[in-house]
């Protein structure tokens, strides 16, 4: 994961199981609309071929509650990967927050009004000031896939993105899934289970305690550690 401009995940946790479902039917990863629900997907079939990935760098994401590392998928959504990369590089991600958390759906993020606290009410809304166009491929949105939010318009999608918690796929072919944590899945876990409370419109979304991107650092892949 998984934004009004550029990402609003339209999701709450609630405490009765049977709303929780009822709400996840509304939900799919967009800035200021509603979201498609996660929905359980099979495994690979035995002999699948095994997805490329940006073997050159990775990104780490460093989180108040950890480090998570993310492998790129430039075969299939090279300028999403680009762009990811390139607002990395400036900085732009540095100290802004995991701003919508969906229980066994997908934490999102990117948006850099975030960093402001006075800021709250339009968080979800922010972006580059740019938007790309939609790179929508094959690889299915599971668990760890890191995917670029975005509004209505496929073209929308600008610095704000989300992580899946599970399997969604009726995401696959709607959103661009651009790399997959392959370390500090620990983190993600964490970060997933945070206690929420209300958003801007009421939802169950916003973490009680702020979970911080501090940073997100673009290395060469062979620096990290197995």
């Amino acid at each position: 994961m998984l934004l009004c401009w550029m990402v609003a995940l339209s999701l709450g946790a609630v405490s009765a199981q049977a709303q929780d479902a009822a709400q996840k039917k509304e939900q799919k990863p967009a800035e200021t609309k509603s979201v498609v629900p996660p929905s359980p997907g099979a495994p690979p079939s035995p002999g699948a071929e095994t997805p490329k990935t940006d073997a050159k760098e990775v990104a780490v994401l460093k989180t108040s509650m950890g480090e998570m590392v993310v492998e790129f998928w430039s075969d299939v959504a090279p300028k999403h990967v680009e762009n990811f990369k390139s607002l990395a590089k400036k900085g732009f991600y540095d100290g802004t927050a995991f701003h919508r958390i969906i229980k066994g759906f997908m934490i999102q993020g990117g948006d850099p009004q975030t960093k402001d606290e006075s800021k709250s009410s339009l968080w979800g809304t922010g972006g580059p000031g740019y938007t790309i166009n939609a790179e929508f491929n094959d690889r299915p949105h599971v668990r760890g896939v890191l995917s670029m939010a975005r509004s209505a318009s496929p073209n929308s999608a600008g610095s704000q993105f989300f992580i899946c918690l599970d399997r969604a796929a009726s995401l696959d072919h709607q959103y661009t899934g651009f790399g997959k944590v392959i370390k500090g899945e620990d983190v993600l876990a964490k970060i997933g289970e945070s206690a929420v409370g209300p958003g801007n419109r009421g939802e169950n979304i916003r973490p009680v305690t702020r979970v911080t991107l501090e940073s997100v650092k673009i290395v060469p892949a062979d620096s990290i550690k197995k």
